[in-house]
């Protein structure tokens, strides 16, 4: 199972926002968009939940282009956790992680499968325990991990997580990468659009580095995640060094004097 891109441009009012990017996203791995503000990440990421529709090129899930597909069935295939998302109803948190069975629900209510998606959701999640609790009660790891209940809920080949990090205190953020890990763990397909480099050395499987609106690397964390490339796109002198379990770490020095 894949989600590809070929040749994909993008312009926002006339001005190039993407431009010939191809790239291949693969099951079973997670998968994290890095760039510069402005690099382009979120208009990839709407682009390839079919939110946005390319000016070029394509967006295709398998064999099938994602442009083309029924909403019903994209939201079944592809579920979106967006920039931040927010709740502004006081309704239970329970209630929230259920709106995410709508694509699939047949008939007036919940069926024994919808409410089976929506427990295991909020499971997965750690949730059960607030599922009564309005969501505007909530801190923001609680909010953070019910939106993400909510994807879940949809049983979706695909996660896509637009900064699903920001603003959220640094175990928060643990909890949420750690999710997102498990489910690509568990054979789902994720894409996470993040700031934090970081976080992405750490949790990545497959990186893609946009620059400028261009496809500046994409492969492993070592392939993508070199002293060149993080002075070329962000002009910041790094370390890069091994863990004692092997992993690669990364250590900001400062930027790079102009």
């Amino acid at each position: 199972m894949t989600l590809t891109v070929h040749n994909l441009s993008f312009a926002h009012d006339g001005q190039p926002t993407l431009e010939g990017i191809d790239a291949a996203f693969m099951a079973g791995k997670l998968s994290v968009i890095l760039g510069p503000n402005g690099a382009g990440k979120s208009t990839l990421l709407a682009c390839l939940a079919g939110l946005l529709r390319p000016d070029t090129g394509s967006v295709q899930l398998d064999d099938a282009d994602v442009g083309g597909l029924p909403a019903a069935a994209r939201a079944r295939a592809i579920g979106l956790l967006p920039q931040g998302a927010e709740t502004h109803w006081a309704i239970a948190s329970e209630a929230l992680v259920a709106l995410g069975r709508i694509p699939h629900m047949r008939g007036a209510g919940p069926s024994t499968e919808d409410r089976h998606a929506i427990a295991t959701a909020m499971t997965a999640t750690a949730t059960e325990s607030i599922a009564r609790r309005p969501v505007t009660q909530l801190s923001g790891g609680e909010r953070a991990r019910v939106l993400l209940a909510r994807v879940l809920a949809g049983e979706p080949q695909w996660i896509l997580a637009d900064e699903p990090l920001a603003n959220l205190d640094p175990g928060f953020q643990l909890d949420i990468l750690g999710l997102l890990r498990r489910q690509a763990k568990d054979g789902k397909g994720v894409i996470a659009v993040l700031h934090d480099l970081h976080h992405a050395v750490r949790f990545a499987d497959h990186i893609l580095l946009l620059h400028q609106g261009k496809l500046f690397a994409q492969g492993s964390v070592d392939e993508v995640v070199t002293v060149g490339n993080l002075a070329k796109v962000y002009g910041i002198d790094a370390n890069l060094f091994k863990d004692d379990e092997g992993k690669t770490q990364l250590l900001i020095k400062g930027k790079i004097s102009t």
